[in-house]
Order: C-alpha cells, then sequence, then structure tokens
C-alpha cells in the first residue's frame, strides 16, 4: 500500500480514537486526590499531562505550525496563543470563573476545524474572501482554550492560601507540556517535508483536522445535550420544605480574602437536601451545585447562583452523586459561613 493510500486509513483510524478518547478526557476522583495530597508541584504535573492528553488542544497548535518554516514565525505564532491561554486560565481561575464544560469545548473544537480550514485556503477558495488575520486569530482563540484550561483546573478543591501559585504552577505545566508536544510535531514535519508525499499529505492532514474538529464538535453537543435532559426539581428561596423542621447537619466554612472553598455531600438520584447558609463579614459569590457519579467530563449542573449574604432552599437530585457548595470570597476580608442542612445524603467530610 502507497503511503497515498495510507495517510486516509490513518485519518479514520485517528478520528475512531478521538471519539473514545473524548469520552474519557477527564479527573477521576482518585486523581484529585493524588493532586490534593501532592502539594503544589503537583500542580506542575497535572498541567504538562492534562496539555499531553488534551487532543483539542494538540490539534490546534499542530494546525498553527504546519505550515510554518521559519523559528521567528512559529515563535510569533505559538507565543499568540500561549499568551492568550496563559491570561484566561489565570483569570477565570483566580475569579472563579466557570463556562460549561461541554461548551467550551465545543467551542475548541470548532477553532480546530478553523485552523485547518484556514491552511487548505479555504477562505479565498469557497468563501470569496480574505483570511482574517491569523495573529489576532489564534490570540483570540487563545484566550477560548484557556476557559476550558480552567475548567479543568476547577475540578480542584483548590488551596486558597496558595491560590495564584497553584494556577501559576499548573500554567506553568501546560507550557512545558506544550513545548514538548510541540518539538516531536516540528521534527515530524520536518522530515516529511522532505518526501514528496508531503504536499498531498498536506490536504488530507488538515482535511483530517477539520473533520476532527467537526465530530468533537458533534459529540460534545451531543453530551451537552443529553447532559442536560434531566432537570433538578429545585425551590430556592425561603421555602416551607427548606426551613420547617430541624437541621440534622451545621457546618462553619472561613474564607480568606479572595479564597473559596466547596463543602459537598454524596446523594442518590431523588433524594432531598435542604439547607440555609448565611456569611458574616460580607457577601460571597456561590454555586450550588450537582455533579453525577463516575464522571470524567467535567461536567456539573448548577441550581442556583449568585452574590449574597445568605440563601436558603431544596433541591431533589437529578441523578445520583456529588451535590453541594462552592464559595467564593471576593473581597479583602475574612468570611464565615454557617451551614445548616438536612435531607437523604451521605457526608463526605
Amino acid at each position: 500500500m502507497s503511503s497515498i493510500f495510507r495517510i486516509p486509513l490513518l485519518v479514520a483510524l485517528l478520528a475512531m480514537l478521538v471519539s473514545q478518547f473524548a469520552f474519557s478526557h477527564g479527573m477521576s476522583e482518585e486523581e484529585k486526590q493524588a493532586i490534593i495530597e501532592g502539594g503544589n508541584l503537583s500542580y506542575l504535573w497535572l498541567g504538562a499531562t492534562h496539555m499531553l492528553s488534551g487532543y483539542d488542544h494538540l490539534a490546534f497548535v499542530f494546525g498553527i505550525v504546519f505550515f510554518l518554516r521559519s523559528f521567528k514565525d512559529i515563535a510569533k505564532y505559538v507565543t499568540a496563543f500561549t499568551l492568550g491561554h496563559s491570561v484566561t486560565l489565570i483569570i477565570a481561575t483566580y475569579q472563579g470563573i466557570q463556562i460549561n464544560y461541554y461548551l467550551i469545548d465545543a467551542v475548541i473544537a470548532l477553532s480546530v476545524t478553523f485552523i485547518a480550514f484556514s491552511n487548505l485556503g479555504g477562505f479565498q477558495k469557497y468563501l470569496k474572501i480574505e483570511t482574517p488575520n491569523m495573529l489576532v486569530m489564534i490570540t483570540a482563540l487563545g484566550l477560548i482554550h484557556g476557559f476550558g484550561l480552567s475548567t479543568r483546573l476547577q475540578e480542584l478543591p483548590l488551596d486558597a492560601d496558595n491560590l495564584l501559585l497553584n494556577i501559576i504552577t499548573f500554567n506553568l505545566g501546560i507550557e512545558l507540556g506544550q513545548l514538548a508536544a510541540l518539538v516531536v510535531m516540528l521534527m515530524v514535519l520536518h522530515l516529511w517535508r522532505e518526501r514528496e508525499s508531503f504536499r498531498p499529505f498536506s490536504r488530507l492532514a488538515n482535511a483530517g483536522l477539520m473533520a476532527m474538529g467537526g465530530l468533537l464538535f458533534l459529540m460534545q453537543m451531543h453530551d451537552y445535550s443529553h447532559a442536560n435532559t434531566e432537570t433538578a426539581e429545585v425551590s430556592v428561596g425561603v421555602s416551607s420544605e427548606a426551613t420547617i423542621g430541624e437541621w440534622k447537619d451545621s457546618v462553619v466554612i472561613e474564607l480568606s480574602p479572595q479564597g473559596y472553598k466547596e463543602y459537598k455531600v454524596m446523594q442518590s438520584k431523588d433524594a432531598l437536601l435542604a439547607y440555609e447558609w448565611n456569611s458574616e463579614g460580607g457577601e460571597v459569590y456561590y454555586d450550588f451545585h450537582g455533579e453525577p457519579a463516575g464522571d470524567k467530563t467535567g461536567f456539573f449542573q448548577s441550581y442556583q447562583i449568585g452574590t449574597d449574604s445568605t440563601a436558603s432552599g431544596a433541591v431533589t437530585t437529578p441523578f445520583a452523586g456529588t451535590h453541594g457548595w462552592y464559595w467564593k470570597n471576593k473581597s479583602d476580608n475574612p468570611v464565615k459561613i454557617t451551614l445548616n442542612f438536612r435531607g437523604e445524603y451521605i457526608l463526605m467530610q
């Protein structure tokens, strides 16, 4: 079989592998615990391994450097992407900004299709327009990739006292992983450019990247739609279900300035969780949400989000898994939260 005919087969096999890997792209509870126990340096390893296993990020970088030959051009465009994703990774994580995992990954998938379409000259050939300024577009798409990286990092209960250091260390790991992958990509591309098959391969490879991006987009949107088919019965605000009867458990959570923490319980499907909490020292940003048991995609469903010094309500859980609260203290003063709750659950903390 000639090399020309091997390429479509390799592209097809790659798409099959990606379709299988996409469903497992996440972080297990065991991995989370290992990171927490490993200290700050573990975030360096987490960042590197996340980038090296992030097929969507790597595919985008591969598309960026595919036709670049000079070190100056490679450095310019890769730096634009790096600056873009670093800015949103640091800011979004530090501020506790979260975007639905499936939706942000769907946009990242489209970025892979975009870069491959540009490599094929699609804007001039099919849309009859000039190719957008690629330096600007790569920087902008890098900002979107940063939100995806931040969403992954925020799955962990980060240490509020070392928050910025954790984020920077994770980002450094991301850059080290990207650099390692980039070296391999450039070596492969350099060797292939010496072969006669490179020109036809370049068209097929970028067509494969477009197909991969489209496939990942459809998969992420399918998962987003599927994950949102079940909704919780939520009663927020002061309700009889939340206030009548004695509270079963009560905890106190202390937030340092600019710090944030989570508190969760384990529940089965269709279980009740009634609650109220109050903060002393100022208002806090909060997100009352649930995460399905066994899920490794990073999906979570929010039931109540806001900024306040008190909240109460009740939820009938739509799935088995962990359910609880995320609080972010955006002030420069310490805050103490008193949480009271009751229902059908198993304490985790």
